[in-house]
């Protein structure tokens, strides 16, 4: 729950304004294209279109940079998609403007708001998300007991129960965030463990 109320306190803000910002322009966009002959539902067909082309756009950009998708020219298909939806939008929002310096500064605000806020909702989705910390492993050094023979032997520890836990919920953020299941070497990599370490506790998750 605190969690969710940070997340909705930091992005409340830019979400109502997308709204908001969103309202007016759409409401611009559909009066233009009202004037100029789409009337009833159309109208409204044409400002929803400019407004999510906008919207796929940005979240269209901030999966190439995850994906580290190359571009096929000086600019991605998905900028000269946004691009071509801002000029529209403003375009569309100018155009219901008073034939003044202030009249078109006034009608361009919805729109260069709605679009600041898609920006950015965009930018903290492409944030990296950091890395978590290593813990401390504890002591799991494999003891040394004598059989029947005298001969020693290896008896290694069970994983900690803290440890356990810690790799349970690294493992399921990874499953959240990639889809599949954890390696054991990502396991590893982030826990910062041996091999036979990371092979135990994901033996013990599986068990659980």
């Amino acid at each position: 729950m605190r969690r969710l109320a940070c997340r909705l306190l930091d992005s409340g803000p830019i979400l109502i304004l997308a709204v908001i910002a969103g309202a007016g322009s759409f409401t611009h966009i559909r009066d233009t294209a009202t004037e100029y002959g789409q009337s009833g539902w159309m109208a409204w067909a044409v400002a929803v279109c400019i407004d999510l082309t906008c919207v796929m756009a940005a979240r269209e950009r901030q999966r190439d940079k995850k994906t580290g998708r190359a571009r096929s020219g000086p600019v991605s298909w998905p900028t000269l998609v946004l691009t071509a939806g801002i000029v529209l939008s403003l375009a569309a929002n100018l155009n219901q403007a008073d034939p003044s310096a202030w009249g078109w500064i006034c009608a361009a605000t919805p729109a260069g708001a709605f679009l600041i806020a898609v920006s950015m909702l965009e930018r903290r989705a492409s944030a990296p998300r950091p890395e978590p910390a290593p813990v401390p492993v504890p002591n799991s050094a494999p003891e040394i007991v004598t059989g029947p023979a005298e001969v020693p032997a290896l008896v290694s520890a069970e994983p900690a129960s803290e440890l356990v836990d810690y790799a349970r919920r690294v493992a399921d953020d990874y499953h959240a965030t990639h889809g599949q299941p954890i390696t054991h070497d990502t396991l590893r990599a982030r826990l910062g463990v041996s091999h036979q370490l990371a092979t135990d506790l994901l033996n013990a998750l599986h068990t659980a």
